[in-house]
């Protein structure tokens, strides 16, 4: 049993090696890509929406709303970053239930990949925000004696999150395995609707925590330091 899809060599030519894992993440790339394109390919003010335009509509209002609830504020960019992570892991965990597709998720380099992008866009809204000092003195709250302890939190974030995706995503695999190999005519129908919720909820707890240590990043460190303090 293969516990995560890069151990599936898909494609080899020399020192090329194609595995599950970057062939399945460019078909979920292209699959978003060609959705959004058919979609606004005729997006004028005089077109009536369809039903699937009408469907993307309500996600994107959804997710605005989820940002706008966490962040307190209108920063449509940090709904730009966390709606393309919900949007690919949520895709990448549906397809799982095609047979024969293994999510990319359920990879550490792509659980990895992803968290390296959070942790990136956290400076860069924050200094994007409020200035490089901004950022700089978040390290420093609510005194510079913790300045070794803030920046440790940063990569303990790295580790939590890329952790928390993967093991949620694997584990769902091989317990959906196990028990289909136990009894396969009675809980196929009920591991793939399990796995197809546990999906969704991986993908809005990442979204979700991204939006939060970036919306965290761009307040004002000291209401931060503040809030923390209250009992």
């Amino acid at each position: 049993m293969e516990l995560t899809p890069d151990s599936r060599i898909l494609f080899e030519f020399g020192f090329i090696r194609l595995n599950a894992t970057i062939v399945n993440t460019w078909i979920v790339m292209a699959l978003l890509v060609g959705v959004s394109w058919l979609v606004t390919r005729r997006l004028r003010p005089d077109t009536p929406p369809g039903r699937l335009r009408n469907a993307l509509e309500v996600l994107v209002l959804m997710i605005q709303e989820q940002v706008h609830a966490v962040a307190q504020r209108s920063v449509h960019p940090v709904m730009y970053f966390a709606g393309t992570l919900f949007l690919f892991i949520a895709t990448a965990n549906l397809l799982a239930l095609v047979p024969g597709f293994r999510s990319p998720t359920g990879s550490l380099s792509t659980t990895l990949a992803l968290t390296l992008a959070v942790l990136l866009a956290v400076p860069i809204f924050s200094i994007g925000h409020g200035g490089l000092g901004h950022y700089l003195r978040s390290f420093t709250q609510p005194t510079v004696l913790l300045l070794p302890m803030n920046i440790l939190g940063e990569f303990s974030k790295a580790i939590s999150l890329s952790i928390r995706l993967y093991g949620n995503v694997m584990s769902g695999a091989v317990i959906a395995a196990i028990i289909l190999s136990i009894a396969p005519f009675f809980f196929p129908v009920v591991m793939e609707l399990l796995g197809l919720l546990v999906g969704l909820i991986q993908a809005y707890i990442f979204a979700i925590l991204a939006t939060v240590y970036i919306s965290s990043a761009m307040a004002d460190p000291k209401t931060v330091a503040q809030l923390e303090n209250v009992p």
